[in-house]
């Protein structure tokens, strides 16, 4: 037996046009959105022990040097790198990639006689 036959009503086209517009919280263009804007900010970071090495070594962190290291992990990751050496004529760090993390930096005294393991790529800086 068929239960009882309810009317359906219609609703106003406005409260459509709204239902359609409206999206949820986590949509792909708000979701989007808040990457990029995170992929903007994202910046590198020195761990406790690089920091320590880099004062140890008169290594001044700066902004500029931040932004060249933030530089070299995202040319390191767009190619898929996962440990960096990052160097220039004077200084050289060691880099997690996917972290975004320096590991521990180097002076150019200190580069003369290291061997760099379980590195994947070397970035110029």
């Amino acid at each position: 037996m068929v239960g009882p036959i309810h009317s359906l009503t219609q609703t106003p086209l406005n409260d459509r046009q709204t239902a359609q517009t409206k999206r949820p919280a986590g949509d792909f263009g708000a979701v989007f959105q808040q990457e990029l804007e995170r992929a903007q900010i994202r910046q590198v970071a020195f761990s406790k022990h690089a920091l320590s090495r880099a004062e140890e070594r008169g290594i001044e962190v700066t902004p500029t040097l931040l932004e060249r290291l933030t530089d070299s992990v995202e040319r390191a990751e767009a190619k898929g790198a996962t440990n960096i050496l990052a160097l220039d004529q004077s200084l050289a760090f060691i880099v997690n990639v996917p972290n975004g993390r320096v590991i521990t930096a180097l002076s150019e005294e200190e580069m003369k006689d290291s061997i760099f393991t379980n590195i994947d790529g070397a970035v110029f800086l």
